[in-house]
């Protein structure tokens, strides 16, 4: 197979670089100084193609790779000179070429009658979509995989630099702000003209050169002039079978309008193929485009979700996926000032999964012995979930000096869980779980630039959230003592839980920026955080005559109040000196706690400084070298406060510490970036080191694969650590190939207190240990992909993990093979082939999956119509596997999951 891979490769590429010359020279102006970012391209003069374009470096050298002995029309172009012009007939040798160009007008884009592939505008990378489509591509996914410097993940996230797109626009307005995913599994790539990358992305023009926003990047789509104060997109119907049944479909409808004032996209999806627009896991990470505002003061107060743990699952987790998905989109714009948008989406998934598992962990006894313990369990586990996200949206923005925004985020559900399970441990369990969540986020921000040296920010922030959970385990045999009040000798033991949580949590901050200069300002931040929350919860046994069983004992329920109090002045000082731009700064804080529970109140109070620094290093234009340090306080919510015992799942239990305090975090992060337009080479470089002390830990004890746990503070001399880095190279060369290799590590010891059985009747006496744990993880990858215009295209990737734990270590090869072809004008073939090999050094995990997909799609020229007759898991893949382990109790998990037969689809696309 590897054989067969190389001779294509090879077989392409020499016929695409066969009889290739390389023109090199320079780009310089009247006076011989090199011009940086100049553009040069070559006609063809007999295909009228061009066959290579190039900017130049920092020394204004540019190179060209053409065909031997063709004549080409040489063009280049630089804003504020005169075009370039001239034919140059290529020789069977390397040439030299230089360019001068004279001073004159400023370049207007209209000037340009080939356009270049690559632009770059001060902090803006332009892409021209065209130059880098073969005609298979049917979204903005197809497209963005093939630009230089950019990746697509499997979560449907873009990833720029090494950062991921925090927001994609389509003709400057929100497209579902929030997620990326939607937009580049939806948005047509026939309708794009231009991709723009913008790098420093502040969406307030007032705060621009403020604040550090090198983290912050967006995507804007510029739609083709064709789509424009038009309606377009297209509308899917499918069906097909699976396993000789004919129960296969597809619905998948696309509308969408753009015009100056006003903008609606409109996008449904029903299928029962595994094609899944939004997972669950999409829902709850869905942030509508909300921040953290209070990042910058060094505290952070997690509100956690009550979520029960229900699954989140990718695409084939599952053995059957039905999905119904509907979503809209608008912004309207009432006056050039004020900008009005929002969206609404509507998730229904009805998934079943069928898991087996085998779980290994080996004990350290006190008296020194070991014990090994193995659980293996059958898992069938029916979701169903209704899931709803609304946002409303107002922007006003009357001149450069005011600017007024206010966001609304309403996130809604309906979860159900049912799973029967059995263990070789505990005999057949059936658990319950449901909940409806629900939550408004509000966001009101007023900006105002009172002249050159005086600005002013202030933000805030209101979340209300709800959250009713309900858990229901009826189990052969009960794992735990439940207490005097639980009635033994049941049928089965049918034990239940309600939980209630209430959350208002308000920030507000003030920001004050004074310009001490044109390269320095200062900033006073003064803020706020104030959050009250509610905990009720309470556990009952349904007994066999289906009556109910209070288990009354202070020790199973809970009625907690907790308030939380951060108030904190801010200072920080912002300069530049030469290539260096420093932003040093501090805040100090005032927190205050108070939570009501078992009839009495406890307090806390104190203050705490907490530094920070930033600093840049501005090599070159395009490369930089950036130092972040932070010291931050965090602080735990309600759910590890509420003293009482809550069922975390069927075999483990979990009481929470009055007493808890705030754990304090030191983060270093060092991260190096490198753009270069001459060779189209990209390199991200990134380590962060991250050291927690006093941090909120479990004490856990196991009794078999059962646990019940608590939190306390960790001792300060047991620090918890992460190291981890990645590294990135692409290139991308002449117009043909793209290339890459990255590197991920990830080393983190994590300490646990480790609670051993003993006689003793006070499980507070019972010997402990504090255990920590390690893993080292490593992650490979190689990619290499081809971009022909007429050729069949290849591409190849190679990734291996290396999961160390310390007590054995896992290997995970992943090669891959995709291939595309564009043919006849009219037929689109396009393939995937996945092969995956688990193993670990035990030997005692060995296993092999793999997943091919192919799809055949005719489209006459110009016609609406297109056909598609497409197939996945055509090798009939019934499992996959995954391999897991736990800090807490140093478990390893090997688990294999059912997923989706062969399904064969055929559907037709009407183009409007």
């Amino acid at each position: 197979m590897k054989k067969i891979i190389f001779i294509i490769v090879m077989v392409f590429s020499l016929n695409a670089i066969s009889q290739n010359i390389r023109v090199e020279g320079f780009v310089k102006d009247s006076t011989g100084l090199g011009l940086e970012m100049a553009n040069v391209m070559a006609i063809n003069k007999e295909t009228k193609a061009m066959d290579a374009y190039a900017i130049t470096n920092e020394k204004g050298r540019y190179f060209l790779n053409l065909s031997a002995n063709a004549s080409y029309d040489i063009k280049a172009s630089y804003i504020g000179y005169d075009s370039f012009d001239a034919v140059l007939k290529t020789a069977e040798t390397n040439m030299n070429y230089n360019i001068i160009m004279s001073e004159g007008v400023q370049l207007n884009d209209v000037e340009v009658v080939y356009e270049m592939p690559v632009t770059i505008s001060g902090d803006t990378i332009i892409y021209n979509s065209d130059s880098f489509t073969n005609g298979t591509e049917r979204k903005l996914e197809d497209v963005l995989k093939k630009l230089p410097g950019v990746e697509v993940n499997a979560d449907g996230e873009i990833e720029i630099e090494g950062k991921k797109v925090q927001k994609v626009m389509v003709e400057g307005k929100d497209f579902f702000d929030g997620d990326t995913k939607i937009a580049t599994k939806n948005i047509p790539a026939n309708a794009l003209d231009k991709i723009q990358v913008l790098r420093n992305y502040n969406e307030v023009s007032n705060l621009k050169g403020l604040e550090n926003n090198e983290e912050s990047i967006a995507l804007n789509i510029k739609l083709k002039e064709g789509k424009k104060n038009f309606w377009f997109g297209d509308i899917t119907a499918g069906g097909g079978f699976r396993d000789d049944v004919a129960d296969g479909y597809l619905v998948n409808p696309k509308l969408f309008y753009y015009s100056p004032k006003y903008s609606i996209n409109v996008i449904g999806n029903i299928n029962n193929i595994g094609e899944l627009p939004l997972t669950a896991r999409d829902y709850f990470k869905f942030t509508g485009g909300f921040k953290n505002m209070m990042s910058k003061g060094g505290s952070s107060f997690n509100v956690t979700s009550n979520d029960l743990g229900i699954l989140g699952l990718r695409n084939n987790q599952a053995a059957s996926i039905d999905t119904k998905f509907g979503a809209a989109n608008f912004s309207y714009n009432p006056t050039k000032s004020w900008t009005i948008s929002g969206f609404g989406i509507f998730l229904n998934n009805r998934t079943n999964i069928e898991t087996n598992s085998v779980t290994e962990r080996t004990d350290n006894l006190p008296d020194g012995s070991t014990q090994d313990i193995t659980e293996t369990r059958t898992e069938n586990t029916l979701q169903k979930s209704q899931q709803a996200l609304l946002k409303l949206s107002s922007s006003y923005v009357p001149s450069d000096k005011l600017h007024l925004d206010y966001d609304a985020l309403i996130k809604l559900s309906d979860q159900k869980e049912s799973q029967g399970l059995y263990s070789s441990l505990l005999s057949d369990i059936y658990t319950e779980k449901k909940q409806n969540p629900f939550s408004v986020n509000q966001n009101l921000n007023y900006y105002y630039t009172l002249n050159t040296k005086n600005v002013f920010a202030v933000e805030m922030q209101h979340l209300y959230q709800d959250e009713d959970p309900f858990y229901n385990a009826n189990l052969a045999i009960q794992p735990f003592d439940l207490g005097t009040s639980y009635q033994t000798g049941e049928t089965r033991n049918d034990v239940n839980q309600d939980r209630f949580v209430k959350t208002n949590k308000t920030d507000v901050k003030f920001d004050y920026y004074y310009m001490l200069t044109p390269k320095s300002n200062i900033n006073f931040t003064v803020g706020n955080t104030y959050s009250y929350q509610n905990f009720n919860s309470h556990i009952f046994q349904v007994l066999d005559n289906g009556t109910t069983n209070d288990l009354n004992e202070d020790e199973y329920n809970n009625d907690v109040k907790y308030a939380f109090n951060d108030v904190f002045l801010g200072l920080h000082y912002k300069f530049i000196t030469g290539k260096f731009t420093f932003n040093p700064g501090f805040s100090v804080h005032q927190f205050n706690t108070k939570d009501t529970q078992l009839n009495s109140i406890n307090k806390n109070s104190f203050t705490r400084l907490l530094p920070d620094f930033y600093a840049l290093f501005q090599i070159k234009k395009s490369e930089t070298l950036t130092y972040n340090y932070k010291m931050s306080n965090s602080f735990t919510d309600v759910n590890k406060l509420a003293e009482g015992y809550v069922f975390s799942n069927y075999n483990s239990l979990f009481s929470g510490n009055r007493n808890l305090e705030n754990s304090i975090s030191h983060v270093h992060s060092l991260r190096y970036f490198k753009y270069n337009m001459f060779n189209f080479e990209n390199i991200f470089a990134n380590l962060t080191y991250t050291k927690q002390v006093e941090g909120i830990k479990n004490r856990v004890l196991f009794t078999g694969v059962n646990q019940v746990s608590s939190a306390v503070n960790m001792n300060s001399s047991f620090a918890d650590e992460t190291f981890s880095g990645n590294f990135n190279y692409g290139r991308s060369f002449s117009k043909y190939y793209k290339a890459s290799v990255g590197v991920n590590i990830n080393w983190s010891k994590f300490n646990n207190i480790r609670v051993y059985p003993d006689m003793d009747s006070d499980p507070n006496n019972n010997p402990t240990e504090i255990q920590a744990t390690e893993s080292f993880t490593q992650n490979y990858n190689v990619k290499f992909s081809t971009n022909f215009k007429t050729l069949p295209n290849l591409g190849l990737s190679y990734g291996l993990t290396i999961n160390d734990n310390f007590s054995d270590v896992y290997y995970i090869d992943s090669p891959a093979i995709t291939l595309e072809y564009y043919f006849l004008d009219s037929f689109s073939f396009t393939s995937d082939y996945n092969f995956y090999h688990n193993r670990n050094k035990s030997k005692t995990v060995e296993t092999e999956y793999d997943f091919l997909n192919a799809s055949l799609i005719y489209q006459k020229k110009d016609s609406k119509w297109e056909y598609k007759l497409a197939a996945t898991n055509l090798l009939d893949t019934r499992s996959l596997n995954d391999n897991s382990f736990s800090q807490l109790g140093g478990s390893s998990t090997f688990s294999s999951y059912v997923v989706q037969p062969r399904y064969v689809i055929l559907s037709f696309k009407y183009n409007l």
